[in-house]
């Protein structure tokens, strides 16, 4: 379709097609413009909501234009599947006999179909799990049809905004189709036109409105929505036919957020529409190649056809404008941090197991909304949303996994109601059954489970870490990887492989070990690859360890093993090794799997347990996605591809993040920790002996702790263990004070 607004007499040497606009408000307007390739006069005449006004200007024109349309006249009322004849518009259809009258009705349900896929094409997501309001849903058939088929949740206005009813009983109860078919239609078959469509000063705005808080989506007519909306309307969406300058103004200055219009737009360069589906049928009946054929449904279809057109649409508030969103997926650690949430502290006076058991069938819910966060190459604004699962990793493992992807695919709803397009898979929530595989195929929304740039982050965070204990060249050491053929286990063995060139492989699963072993020897020849289903004797041999099980309940790692000044980087969400073991050895450097720092001013709105700006690997693949545009299934499986390790961490630079100060359990290091950590290191390495003895104190202490793993211990209290955690934590240093105080005195003798 070509539109091209000329103004008055910009076509003078075209056979011009006349149009009558017979509109219900008062006022006059007269244009000339290009439709489907031919001059058509559009000349509007209001009636200021008088019948027989209208009645009058029809039989003025007849035989003298094209078409008529009625502009807010409707002939018939539509809703669902029902219809009635209108009363008070019944003459205006027999005041012409010889020129064709059109209301709309014959185009407006295709093209509102047609527009929302559009709309639906051009910002995916944009109706999928909202709250959709029709108001009204009277004559907007199709559009209420469309919407239905991208959300459950849709309900109606009329039976309040025409007769006053309240809601129905019940907490955010709202009228169904059926019901509004049955309650609203067949008593608007007698109504005047005020009621239908009112003046904008007639309708009483619905200020404590339960449909209005309850909706996202406000869809139908944009007199009604202005009419009769609350003043205040932040973040909502409007979808109607079309919208003037005036409305558009008005809905800014009411918070909405998005503005659709749904007809095509007439004049050149315009954004909205601003002319009714009942105009824009009589252009297409004035301007159709056969004149004298019959109009139905058919005759419609095919016209529909041969246009080409967007829908309009516009953020009105600035701030939201081409901001991406994304969710992000989280959930209690253990019972502990349950306890710790707000809303949850009274469930300390509580038995834990009680708690626990409780907070696992809870729904999935809001937590907070992340803002500030943009790239500073794209200049593109990322929001967050934080949605939280109740289940702890114990009882995710305890229940099964259809139990947590049912919960996962709620979660999925709820962050496509909050406009994301993309949900990352945080903690657990990525290791339990298939990595997202399955919530993936489940859902409308694309997921990432963000290990790519955790696997990432994690080796960075290890070369940081190999720097600031001193190790300069890590690629003449050795690196185990214990978890070897999980999922981010078998890319980070296939990376270090190809930065060390000597790596122990330790996992469960000998045949995955030996499978592992033959494809990095085939991608990295003259690699060194040892494997092994224990850490054992081995691990005394590795500068760098990386642990990334799911295992629970158990010891990963028996760190009286580990070599003076060994790195261990714990990638495991809950990790693997606990602070009472880290505590017997001192001098060697845990950290965490490497955390980011995303680039703005990073708000989370609720402490993540991370200094600020800090997000885990995970999150932070999520929000980089979002920046990159990226709205696609990405890391999913227990099969990580290197190239996504590779593009995401090229990605990372990009966007200009940054991995953040290292951290162990939970606290920063300082440059004081790596000196005192190389200090130890050093002495024990300097003396064999001492190290023997040293070593022998700490298996001491480990058979005092009981063998946990992500927090689930086989026996004990956590009271207990961190009591001992800390008391071997002394007693190391204990020993190497008491040592150097004897050698002094042997010196000086």
């Amino acid at each position: 379709m070509r539109l091209r607004y000329t103004g008055n007499g910009g076509l003078e040497d075209c056979k011009v097609k006349h149009v009558l606009v017979v509109g219900l408000d008062e006022g006059t307007e007269d244009i000339e413009l290009e439709f489907q390739g031919e001059a058509v006069r559009l000349e509007t005449r209001g009636c200021a909501g008088d019948i027989g006004v209208a009645a009058g200007l029809i039989a003025g024109f007849e035989g003298k234009v094209d078409v008529i349309a009625l502009d807010g006249l409707p002939l018939d009322l539509e809703l669902g599947n029902a219809s009635r004849p209108y009363r008070h518009t019944a003459g205006l259809a027999l005041a012409a006999a010889r020129t064709p009258i059109v209301d709309g009705t014959g185009i407006r349900s295709a093209l509102e179909r047609w527009s929302v896929s559009l709309v639906d094409r051009a910002e995916p997501g944009i109706f999928s799990q909202k709250r959709i309001l029709m108001v009204p849903g009277l004559n907007h058939v199709g559009l209420t049809h469309a919407l239905g088929r991208r959300s459950p949740h849709l309900r109606f206005a009329d039976p309040e905004v025409f007769f006053g009813l309240p809601s129905l009983p019940g907490v955010g109860s709202q009228y169904t189709l059926h019901q509004t078919e049955t309650l609203v239609l067949s008593r608007l078959q007698g109504a005047s036109i005020s009621r239908l469509s009112p003046m904008l000063a007639d309708g009483p705005r619905l200020e404590t409105s339960a449909r209005f808080r309850w909706a996202d989506v406000l869809a139908g007519d944009i007199r009604m929505i202005r009419c009769h909306a609350p003043s205040d309307l932040p973040h909502k969406t409007v979808v109607v036919p079309f919208a003037r300058q005036e409305d558009i103004e008005d809905l800014a200055e009411r918070g909405v957020s998005i503005l659709v219009t749904l007809m095509p737009t007439l004049e050149p360069e315009a954004e909205l529409a601003r002319h009714s589906a009942a105009i824009v049928e009589a252009l297409c009946v004035a301007t159709d190649a056969r004149p004298h054929a019959e109009l139905y449904e058919g005759t419609y279809l095919n016209l529909l056809a041969e246009l080409d057109w967007q829908p309009g649409i516009r953020y009105l508030q600035a701030a939201e404008a081409g901001v991406n969103r994304f969710a992000f997926v989280i959930h209690p650690l253990n019972v502990g941090q349950i306890h710790n949430h707000p809303t949850f502290r009274w469930t300390r006076h509580l038995p834990d197991s009680l708690v626990e058991n409780v907070a696992a069938y809870l729904p999935p819910f809001y937590i907070s909304r992340i803002t500030g966060a943009q790239s500073p190459t794209t200049l593109r604004q990322v929001e967050g949303h934080l949605i939280s699962l109740g289940a702890t990793p114990k009882q995710m493992l305890k229940r099964g996994e259809r139990f947590t992807y049912s919960r996962l695919n709620k979660a999925a709803r709820l962050a496509e109601r909050r406009g994301c397009r993309l949900m990352g898979l945080g903690a657990f929530t990525s290791v339990v059954g298939d990595a997202g595989v399955t919530v993936a195929h489940e859902t409308d929304i694309a997921i990432t489970s963000g290990n790519s740039l955790t696997v990432a982050a994690t080796l960075e965070a290890a070369k940081q870490g190999a720097i600031r204990m001193g190790l300069t060249d890590l690629t003449r050491g050795r690196a185990m990887i214990i978890g070897a053929t999980g999922s981010i286990g078998s890319v980070c063995s296939r990376l270090l492989a190809q930065a060390i060139g000597d790596v122990v492989l330790v996992s469960i699963e000998p045949e995955k070990l030996i499978e592992l072993r033959r494809t990095i020897e085939a991608e990295t020849p003259g690699v060194r690859v040892s494997i092994a289903t224990k850490p054992g004797s081995l691990v005394g041999e590795c500068d760098l360890i990386v642990t990334a099980t799911s295992a629970f309940g158990q010891r990963i790692l028996n760190i009286s093993d580990c070599k003076p000044g060994a790195i261990i980087c714990d990638v495991a969400r809950p990790p693997d090794i606990s602070q009472a073991e880290a505590a017997l050895r001192p001098d060697l450097l845990i950290i965490e799997s490497g955390e980011v720092l995303l680039p703005g001013d990073v708000d989370f709105g609720y402490d993540i347990g991370l200094p600020p700006q800090t997000a885990y690997a995970c999150l932070a693949e999520t929000a980089l996605l979002a920046m990159e545009g990226r709205f696609e299934d990405y890391t999913l499986g227990r099969y990580i591809e290197m190239d996504r390790v590779k593009e995401i961490f090229r990605l990372f630079q990009k966007h200009k993040l940054e991995i953040a100060g290292l951290r162990s359990f939970g606290r920063q290091l300082s440059e004081e920790d790596f000196r005192h950590k190389i200090e130890l290191a050093d002495r024990l390495r300097q003396d064999p002996g001492g190290f023997r003895e040293c070593q022998a104190a700490v298996r001491a202490g480990l058979e005092r702790i009981p063998r946990t793993s992500k927090g689930v211990q086989a026996g004990g209290s956590g009271t207990a263990t961190l009591w001992l955690a800390a008391a071997g934590g002394l007693g190391l240093v204990g020993f190497w004070l008491g040592r150097r105080r004897r050698r002094s005195k042997r010196y000086s003798a």
